[in-house]
């Protein structure tokens, strides 16, 4: 059986596993965007999904897909940190949270308030994940990839279960691309259910290993600069299972500068009255880059999430006003 295929029956047993705990989120129509682009566009709102983020699913199906004696640990001071631990706080599970000492003091508080077991270790978040799984073979504990994992994979992908009972065609899905759990989990759903679908992943000039690894056929090491769009900033593990998935279910990348991806995080909040984290403007900036080709079209951008530094938006939203 093809591999996409695997994938989306684990997402297909996933949703029944973790349906109680997760939000359905919905299928927002686009206020001005959409009629500005000659196309029907809509955004599948992530930012409203429990901890503000799509990572809570693949926490849950990942957790509940364990013994509930099973012990787990993970390394991350952000989405998926904070994603683990409430799951692990739902659920009643023992989890431990390895973060870097320079974590800041909001992200270590928030992560804290779920009652679980947090250790500072290491300079960076790294050095905290290497500890991390240096940690888990000692204590026998499950260690939880924020994407490199096929049960985070199919949590993502109920992503694609919903979309599929909300809009009863989709021409194009647009995905903002990390490390690949996201663009793999929903990818494979629509791939098998909706093969007409094009599925585009969204990559950060300052950041796209996943990118040119696809292009590449293997992990490639890749330079990373700053970029708005932080949650899908870094490389990825050198056996990652995402990467031949996502280079069965994705069509076409998409990659986007800087200044593009501040304008579209701008738009969505300044037209769409959307405030989101960078990664979700990323999305719609992948959107926009080829708006023309989708013209006439059913197209669905996903907002992956809503944790940001409000400076950083308001910021962002100052220069588009003036500008």
């Amino acid at each position: 059986m093809t591999e996409y295929l695997k994938s989306a029956a684990r997402s297909v047993q996933a949703r029944k596993r973790i349906g109680d705990y997760i939000e359905i989120t919905p299928l927002i129509a686009s206020r001005e965007i959409g009629a500005e682009t000659g196309s029907d566009l809509y955004f599948k709102a992530e930012h409203l999904q429990k901890t503000g983020s799509f990572k809570f699913r693949g926490a849950m199906s990942k957790i509940t897909a364990l013994p509930e004696d099973q012990g787990v640990i993970t390394a991350s001071s952000g989405n998926h940190g904070i994603a683990s631990a409430q799951a692990a706080a739902l659920l009643n599970r023992p989890m431990t949270v390895y973060l870097g000492v320079g974590v800041s003091k909001a992200k270590l508080a928030k992560i804290r308030s779920y009652g679980i077991e947090v250790v500072l270790s290491g300079e960076d978040s790294g050095q905290a994940e290497v500890h991390a799984q240096e940690a888990a073979v000692k204590r026998g504990l499950t260690y939880v990839s924020p994407y490199n994992d096929e049960q985070i994979i199919a949590g993502q992908g109920t992503i694609g279960l919903e979309l599929l009972e909300q809009a009863p065609r989709i021409d194009n899905v647009f995905i903002a691309m990390g490390g690949g759990g996201l663009i793999s989990g929903i990818g494979s759903v629509l791939k098998s259910f909706s093969p007409q679908t094009k599925v585009y992943g969204v990559a950060a000039e300052a950041s796209c290993t996943l990118a040119v690894s696809m292009q590449e056929g293997r992990v490639v090491e890749t330079e990373h600069l700053p970029t708005l769009a932080d949650g899908v900033a870094g490389g990825m593990d050198d056996d990652s299972i995402t990467l031949p998935l996502a280079i069965q279910v994705v069509d076409e990348v998409v990659t986007c500068s800087e200044d593009e991806i501040a304008s579209a995080l701008a738009q969505l909040a300044i037209k769409e009255h959307h405030l989101v984290e960078g990664a979700a403007g990323l999305a719609l900036a992948g959107y926009l880059k080829v708006a023309e080709d989708c013209k006439g079209q059913v197209n669905v951008v996903l907002l992956c999430g809503g944790n940001f530094e409000f400076s950083t938006v308001l910021n962002v939203i100052n220069s588009a006003e003036n500008a």
